[in-house]
């Protein structure tokens, strides 16, 4: 597919049909990588697509002007989809490369499988169900599926759903659902003073960085709520309390925008399990309202319309 994806992205340049290429590159540490933008041919040759690539590049179309070729996989194409019906961005304006996606490595179950950081790691190669990593003097064997994010079991749709090029095969969805959720209903099941006094610690621990909405497609606001100072919602030093409060109305914020693509948590510098809260609204929306983000494109973002059939079991 790496290869593949070069072609396209070179002729995409090399014919004009696009200003810039939005995809991966290797980042500054090993078996990381990095979003690459660029209108350069020369740099074409540092496209990578491997079991790294987890940043979601639907968040760049709304900052850049022109016309982009994207790379995308199935969590990014819905939260693309989802933007193109809230008109944040033209679907003329972009040339999507679609990226069928087995799962993406979480370097943290990674670490903790070979017993030691991968930087340490020489060399790791994905050969059919396995990652072979190569250490100083040994080699050991990790079955992928063991060290692939939670996100990625509960993937009903790892074939971008919409795309100009497929660069692969289509992938079959793992739908283990419950593995993907058991995190989260395993929380449910504590009583409510546990479940207070749990998310009290996490966003105590918070430092107001705000990675979490930075890096969010769905956090498209020209201006947040905790950006206004008349009237002031939330004070801007770190309490615990302001810190549940603002991420209990960006989860609010982005319901029925949210692709479960994981980006709030992976980028959360103090490790707060933001997933868990989205994924959880992204079951209520699901359940409620019987939308999915992203799934069609032809839909109404579901805070926009009513429906007759909406079931509005919810409402007393």
């Amino acid at each position: 597919m790496e290869n593949r994806l070069k072609e396209e992205a070179r002729k995409l340049l090399k014919e004009g049909k696009v200003d810039y290429i939005v995809g991966y590159g290797n980042g500054t540490v090993k078996f990381r990588t990095s979003p690459l933008i660029t209108n350069k041919e020369e740099d074409i040759e540092s496209l990578v697509i491997n079991p790294f690539i987890a940043n979601n590049l639907s968040r760049y179309p709304t900052e850049i002007k022109g016309k982009l070729g994207i790379v995308v996989k199935g969590c990014d194409s819905r939260s693309l989809v989802s933007l193109m019906q809230d008109n944040k961005v033209n679907r003329d304006d972009m040339v999507i490369l679609g990226v069928p996606c087995e799962g993406v490595v979480d370097i943290k179950k990674l670490g903790e499988q070979i017993g030691a950081d991968i930087d340490q790691a020489k060399e790791i190669d994905k050969e059919g169900d396995n990652l072979i990593v190569q250490m100083d003097g040994s080699k050991k064997t990790v079955p992928f599926r063991d060290v692939i994010f939670d996100k990625c079991f509960g993937c009903e749709y790892p074939t971008p759903l919409e795309y100009d090029i497929l660069l692969g095969s289509e992938v079959s969805p793992r739908i283990e659902i419950e593995k993907s959720l058991k995190k989260i209903k395993e929380f449910e099941d504590t009583d409510a003073p546990e479940r207070w006094r749990y998310w009290k610690e996490q966003f105590s621990k918070c430092i107001r960085c705000y990675a979490c909405r930075n890096v969010c497609p769905a956090c498209f606001c020209e201006r947040c709520f905790v950006d206004v100072n008349i009237p002031q919602w939330i004070t801007t030093y770190g309490s615990w309390q302001d810190n549940l409060v603002f991420q209990l109305i960006r989860t609010l914020h982005v319901a029925g925008r949210c692709s479960d693509c994981g980006e709030c948590e992976r980028s959360c510098p103090v490790g707060i399990p933001l997933r868990s809260l989205q994924r959880k609204m992204v079951e209520e929306v699901k359940g409620l309202f019987n939308h999915e983000t992203g799934v069609d494109k032809d839909a109404f973002p579901v805070f926009t319309h009513y429906e007759a059939t909406d079931p509005e079991e919810f409402i007393k």
